[in-house]
């Protein structure tokens, strides 16, 4: 455990501790009823304890295992509370943030309000240094806004009305400029207020796996407890046929017999496993909006990704101008310079660079009367400058897009496109990068060579979770050249090129059609249908307000890779809890042969008060009461044990789910029926040093 994780419990200990007395409710306590059943074992052996006490006999032994009934109780109590002060430590730094006024426009004037008052459609106004009160859409002008409280991460975003960076999220801070937004949240559910509640863990249901696995328990202790009854029955039976006085078999013996066979273990940890599962995507920056969806991340077997950002670092760039026939590089580099100055994507800025740096080329904005400025548009894939003479007719058309949209510009002009050129720009596709073609007058005079680089270790991770049998699909509006070589270099198993929003819903209803469960990320409203149909949609908070809607989970850092780290938590979740479960039922084996011959030790004696039954006490343990008692004992602190794996996970690795299975199985199967061999017999000889009447 780091000095941070130390340091972190140390400060939520007494909340812990504080809360771990309050879930001794019945109502809370109903909720888990295999803890419910130990906590009317403790009520009960409480009841018994006092009685004894009363009669004048001895009641240290009743005692201890009344005090021991409530600490499993207790510890059960601990282990959840722990989980959730975590949640809450993170989600109390977000709460003063919530607490804010807004600048809420009536009538063209700025009237104060608190933002609790705001509703969706109010119309706020957010100038340099303000909080950002509500989610919403910038609808007029342009900012820096710090989200470092929201994402952590340190650096400025721009957030602008219109295209995909018009969202902007409550708690967040305009530093520059101003903007007017319009409000897309109810009173108490803007983004950050579902933050704060999903942290807490105050709205967190149980998944279906956790309720499947909870019916299992139940189903056993249901079953453990008829066991119990009829052992007392048997017991009593047997007496009256032989019509011999035995040993009785006490209450307290048969109830640290239930308690000490019922899944304690994992019904205790059950919670605290799901609430750190959404705590350790927290702590990623990822909110998932229920435990269902990181379930789903550990069983998806298709990873439908994005190129630009995910596979690559996106954000291509201008590495080179390529010339055609009678024109120099220079002459190129001031055209398509003169293209891109209307273009705000950052392809077009890094070509306006790149004529800078080459050729120290600064063109002179024509006067804006002989001007026609054709911005970059996702449709039109193109952009460019119109020079007009006095009458207003187009006497000059410059254009620089890509292959597909120059080429149909200039074959409606009479132009055509050379075959050598084409080829020059086949040749950058086929090294993998994206080509621009650049026409002056109706003649492609020349390209442009845009790279973007695949990321370090991407090829890696993806080959890991192969090895974990999941399937990698890569998504790009690239040509299918383009897109072959990015996807024969970063190692993915399939690919779309050219792709629409209507491809990617196809795909991937196609897939889960045929039984797949599918992952995906996105950030634009286009990507809002994709998203909602995958079963984990991991939407950008930098992200439009509708593909946030969409996705069951948001990336508060916008770094898209993280769907494969979100993958690996889902598994090491559904990893920790079948390890912990495996491991609760294994170490019974090790109570039977406590308590069974401390039980029945005596039946069918035949000498020296000893049965054949008493071979079973193989542990070689004192007395049939220290028995009992070390079981019960090792049951309760065994919680306070697995509490830390709980939370943090069982580690997680990259292999197939037969050999995790075989991993677990040798690991919490036999281990979990050898240590608790060792424990109880070293509680034993602890008893039996300090206490040696028992």
């Amino acid at each position: 455990m780091s000095d941070e994780d130390i340091h972190l419990f140390r400060s939520l200990l007494p909340d812990a501790l504080k809360e771990s007395f309050l879930k001794l409710s019945p109502r809370v306590q109903f909720r888990n009823p295999v803890m419910f059943v130990a906590y009317l074992a403790a009520i009960l052996m409480t009841v018994k304890t006092i009685s004894v006490a009363f009669s004048g006999e001895s009641f240290w032994y009743e005692f201890q295992i009344s005090l021991w009934l409530w600490f499993t109780v207790l510890f059960a109590n601990f282990a959840s509370a722990l989980a959730e002060s975590r949640g809450k430590a993170q989600a109390a730094t977000l709460r003063n943030q919530a607490e804010m006024v807004a600048k809420k426009l009536v009538d063209g004037k700025v009237k104060i309000v608190g933002a609790k008052e705001l509703k969706s459609g109010d119309l706020i106004l957010c100038e340099a240094g303000d909080f950002i009160p509500a989610d919403g859409d910038v609808v007029k002008g342009i900012a820096t806004v710090d989200e470092s409280a929201i994402t952590g991460e340190s650096a400025p975003v721009i957030r602008e009305s219109g295209g995909d960076s018009s969202a902007v999220t409550a708690g967040t801070k305009v530093l520059s400029e101003e903007i007017t937004i319009s409000v897309t949240s109810e009173p108490g559910s803007t983004f950050l207020d579902r933050m704060i509640a999903l942290i807490e863990g105050a709205s967190r249901q149980k998944t279906p796996n956790e309720i499947a696995l909870s019916i299992v328990l139940s189903a056993l202790t249901i079953i453990f407890l008829l066991v119990v009854i009829s052992v007392k029955l048997y017991s009593d039976y047997y007496e009256k046929s032989v019509e011999k006085s035995l040993n009785p078999i006490t209450l307290t013996a048969l109830v640290a017999l239930l308690v000490c066979l019922i899944p304690t273990t994992i019904s205790a940890l059950l919670n605290a496993i799901g609430i750190a599962g959404m705590d350790r995507l927290v702590r990623r920056n990822v909110i998932a909006k229920s435990g269902r969806a990181i379930e789903a991340a550990g069983d998806i077997d298709l990873l439908v990704l994005d190129k630009t950002g995910t596979i690559t670092l996106g954000n291509r760039m201008a590495t080179e101008f390529i010339p055609g026939d009678g024109i120099t590089e220079k002459e190129l580099a001031e055209i398509s310079q003169l293209a891109s100055l209307s273009d705000e994507t950052p392809e077009g800025r890094s070509i306006v660079v790149l004529a800078k740096e080459k050729f120290d080329l600064r063109v002179p904005i024509p006067e804006e009367k002989i001007t026609k400025f054709i911005p970059f548009s996702s449709y039109t894939r193109m952009s460019g400058i119109d020079i007009l003479d006095e009458a207003g007719r187009v006497v000059r058309s410059i254009r620089k897009g890509t292959i597909d949209a120059i080429k149909k510009f200039i074959e409606r002009q009479g132009g055509n496109f050379s075959p050598e050129l084409l080829d020059k720009m086949e040749r950058i596709s086929r090294e993998g990068g994206t080509p621009i073609a650049v026409a002056d007058n109706g003649r492609v005079i020349g390209g442009i060579y845009l790279k973007d680089i695949i990321k370090g270790g991407i090829k890696e991770r993806f080959a890991a979770l192969r090895k974990m049998g999941i399937r990698t699909l890569m998504i790009t509006g690239d040509n299918p050249l383009t897109a072959a070589f990015i996807a024969a270099e970063a190692g993915v198993d399939d690919y779309i090129a050219q792709a629409t929003p209507e491809m990617k819903l196809s795909r991937i209803r196609e897939e889960q059609a045929l039984g797949h469960l599918v992952a995906m990320t996105g950030d634009g409203t286009n990507d809002a249908p994709a998203l909602a149909q995958a079963d984990v949609g991991v939407s950008m908070n930098t992200g439009t307000q509708p593909s946030r809607e969409a996705g069951n989970m948001v990336d508060l850092s916008n770094n898209p890779t993280q769907l494969i780290d979100i993958v690996e938590i889902g598994k090491q979740l559904l990893m920790t809890r079948g390890a912990l479960t495996t491991f609760s039922i294994a170490n019974d084996v090790a109570k039977y042969f406590a308590i069974i011959p401390a039980i029945f030790g005596s039946l069918y004696a035949t000498e020296a008060g000893k049965g054949p039954l008493t071979i079973l006490n193989i542990m070689r343990l004192h007395s049939p009461k220290s028995s009992i008692l070390s079981a019960v004992i090792f049951n309760a602190l065994i919680i306070i044990v697995l509490i830390p794996l709980a939370l943090k996970g069982v580690a997680y690795c990259s292999a197939s789910a037969s050999y995790l299975l075989r991993r677990n199985l040798m690991i919490y199967g036999v281990g979990g029926i050898i240590l608790p061999f060792i424990g109880i017999k070293f509680i034993d000889l602890i008893i039996t040093f300090f206490w040696q009447t028992i």
